[in-house]
């Protein structure tokens, strides 16, 4: 059996008036937001200001791509470069007091250890210069007190290991 439900006419003709009022109200609210999103600006000027704004972030990732390599390569060549320097003056010929304390030894390195150790020897008559090449802080020709502690000081002045 078929059962034929009745429906209140009222029904038929205030749900289709409540369906029309809340999407006239949602339309009004979506309008609102449009105008309030282009106020005082066209959809033109809109289109072209988010444009710019793409733009300027494609310079701004350029920039950052230009940035790091920049930093790697300035990273690279510090590296390389002197990093610590230690100087020792003394006197070479102690007992003659000949020469004051106006020899010297310094050493020059990287953060490796890697570089040199110039050595000065002074006298009245001449000066005679030395120099060492140095490779993870040591050297293949025997360095004198005076070098070695010219090391020792260069390493104190390296950056620590993070």
């Amino acid at each position: 059996m078929l059962y034929l439900m009745t429906l209140d006419p009222n029904i038929l003709i205030y749900a289709p008036l409540a369906v029309s009022i809340i999407i006239v109200v949602w339309l009004a609210r979506l309008e609102m937001r449009i105008n309030r999103l282009l106020r005082g600006k066209d959809a033109k000027t809109l289109e072209d200001t988010i444009l710019g704004i793409d733009r300027g972030l494609g310079d701004a990732r350029k920039f950052q791509k230009d940035m790091e390599q920049y930093l790697t390569s300035v990273e690279t060549r510090l590296r390389r470069s002197a990093q610590g320097v230690g100087t020792v003056r003394f006197n070479a010929f102690r007992g003659t007091g000949e020469g004051g304390s106006q020899s010297f030894a310094t050493a020059f390195l990287n953060e490796h250890g890697d570089g040199v150790v110039i050595s000065s020897m002074y006298s009245r008559d001449r000066v005679s210069v030395f120099s060492k090449p140095l490779t993870k802080f040591k050297s293949e020709y025997e360095l004198s007190k005076e070098e070695k502690e010219a090391v020792a000081k260069a390493k104190g002045q390296l950056p620590q290991e993070q």
